[in-house]
């Protein structure tokens, strides 16, 4: 799992506002990723935790995130989120 404050230009460039939109309520929810998922935070509060090492991220509004393929996770909305998202190998 990777985060980071993106500049204007690298969201540019990655095309982030071409992307689709997802929402989600606060919730407590168990996922895997078939895919490499890359999103942008548009708002909203959550931790995602790996099942595998325990390792926790906490990412917020203005947030860029990737989640790799393979990865098994628990998320925790603690806010509701809004998020722009892409599947596919995305360097950031």
């Amino acid at each position: 799992m990777k985060k980071k404050i993106p500049t204007e230009e690298e969201l540019n460039e990655l095309g982030v506002k071409s992307w689709s939109i997802w929402e989600k309520e606060t919730s407590v929810f168990d996922w895997s990723y078939s895919d490499t998922e890359t999103c942008y935070i548009l708002e909203g509060e959550i931790e995602v935790t790996d099942n595998s090492t325990g390792e926790k991220l906490e990412f917020k509004k203005g947030d860029l995130v990737q989640f790799p393929k393979g990865l098994n996770c628990v998320w925790n909305v603690k806010k509701p989120v809004r998020k722009h998202y892409n599947f596919g190998d995305l360097k950031i």
